[in-house]
């Protein structure tokens, strides 16, 4: 990853377009994701949360019907199956993620981020 500010976002996200607008008064323009278009792969995927300092099912959206339709709840699944999950289903990962020199957080809440600025 560089070191430049990235945001991986769905534009139509409140809690996205709110940290969008805090990175905004900041004076950071990010490199902006819309992951749903364009997900990140496998080696971002782990980069992400080797940064965040989570396991997959943490940056995953359990309430989402991919989620309940593909039995990712089901405790035997390895970090590898979670992960392959987010890519083939990106609906599925957490955001916004803004990352930033090396280190990442959740826009949940959209302050969170001031953390890693």
């Amino acid at each position: 990853m560089t070191d430049s500010t990235k945001i991986f976002l769905n534009p139509s996200c409140t809690k996205c377009r709110l940290t969008m607008e805090l990175l905004s008064e900041k004076g950071i323009q990010p490199n902006v994701v819309e992951y749903l278009q364009t997900p990140p792969d496998k080696q971002e995927l782990e980069e992400i949360l080797i940064m965040l300092k989570i396991e997959p099912r943490q940056l995953m959206r359990t309430h989402e019907s991919e989620y309940k339709d593909n039995n990712l709840s089901d405790e035997s699944l390895s970090r590898e199956q979670l992960i392959e999950a987010m890519i083939a289903f990106p609906v599925l990962i957490e955001r916004p993620i803004v990352i930033n020199n090396g280190k990442a957080a959740i826009g949940r809440p959209p302050e969170t981020i001031l953390e890693i600025l």
